[in-house]
């Protein structure tokens, strides 16, 4: 098949290359560039293509780097300054993958290939004539959270050409071959933010609103923070109190307050309960309509724990998990990721809201 292959520079993705040509297919490499050369972020991107066009050269392939740095502000950022001015917490990640990776590239370049492939930790299954997502082998890499947005259609054209293998093997693949990225560390956080502090990019683009950093149990004052959008449900740094640990268990958008909690096992920073809108299934709604409660396993956050729960269906897009462990820091605007029983198969997700039952 004749594949385009997204590469960032790293070794995942070096490795899906490698993967791919042993299974006899035609590649094309590209970069998605999708900063600038400015100081608001680039994501290293000189060393990264540098990297990509050292890993098209071993393999004699042709690489291209595309832009889609305006697509991206557009859509992937202008969501993300939203969503945290509104008291959310988002997830641009998702958003990128869904608009830009699957997006953009597919609709002026990938649509051109048979397939698009990544360095995704991730797998695909076809049963009974339809695409599923799978989960990586790897769980504690798992990434299909990353994913849980994307279309159909989006979903058919895709390959995960590593999803099959563990992390370690992965190295060791690249150590074998000779992937000058081997040893290279995994990138960590928002893609596009690059070398630039997270609350230095917030404070650019929404300024600072000093507010009352009130304990909730009793209504003390205990410090002040710069501004509600600095600060997310269930965070711990960053929050300059002493006699902690204190966590962020609630704000007050209207009033800029941010309510604290202290202690690591404070309940208050606990729920059983996500209640969730805009319900979208990757592939189809897996439960027949008279199926109003099914059992499920769930993430509210990029980790490699599955949360057993159940699944409730209220109406048309809104759903309620009820989760038999507790759930730390539910947080309003981020993505419930729902799975089958076993976690093999990603079904899709809601966005999780502030409503309470």
């Amino acid at each position: 098949m004749k594949v385009a292959v997204l590469i960032s520079g790293g070794v995942d993705s070096a490795v899906a290359v490698h993967r791919l040509l042993e299974q006899g297919h035609d590649l094309h490499l590209f970069y998605i560039r999708i900063g600038l050369d400015t100081d608001e972020g680039d994501c290293s991107a000189e060393e990264d293509i540098e990297m990509c066009r050292y890993i098209a050269r071993k393999y004699a392939l042709p690489f291209d780097v595309v832009s889609l740095h305006e697509e991206y502000w557009e859509n992937v950022m202008e969501y993300a300054l939203r969503t945290v001015r509104e008291g959310l917490t988002p997830n641009p990640d998702v958003m990128c993958n869904k608009m830009i990776k699957f997006g953009f590239f597919e609709e002026r370049w990938g649509h051109e290939f048979d397939r698009t492939a990544t360095g995704h930790y991730a797998t695909t299954h076809v049963i009974d004539g339809l695409t599923w997502l799978g989960t990586g082998v790897d769980r504690v890499k798992d990434q299909t959270d990353f994913l849980c947005r994307i279309s159909y259609s989006q979903l058919s054209h895709l390959m995960f050409p590593i999803g099959d293998l563990p992390k370690a093997d992965v190295r060791r693949i690249a150590i074998e071959t000779g992937m000058p990225n081997a040893y290279r560390r995994d990138s960590q956080g928002i893609c596009f933010l690059g070398k630039i502090n997270y609350n230095d990019f917030i404070r650019r683009h929404l300024g600072e609103k000093p507010g009352a950093i009130i304990e909730l149990e009793t209504g003390r004052k205990l410090g002040e923070h710069r501004g509600f959008w600095f600060h997310t449900i269930g965070q711990r740094k960053g929050l300059g109190l002493s006699g902690g640990p204190w966590y962020v268990v609630k704000k007050n958008v209207h009033d800029n307050v941010v309510y604290v909690s202290q202690g690591y096992g404070t309940e208050k920073q606990y729920g059983h309960v996500l209640h969730l809108d805009e319900m979208h299934w990757l592939t189809r709604d897996p439960w027949p309509a008279e199926c109003d409660k099914v059992d499920i396993t769930f993430k509210n956050r990029h980790t490699p724990d599955f949360l057993t729960a159940r699944l409730t269906r209220l109406g048309e897009g809104e759903y309620v998990i009820d989760s038999d462990a507790p759930v730390q820091g539910i947080a309003p605007g981020q993505f419930a990721v729902i799975y089958t029983p076993d976690s093999r198969l990603c079904l899709g997700s809601g966005v999780i809201t502030g409503r309470k039952l």
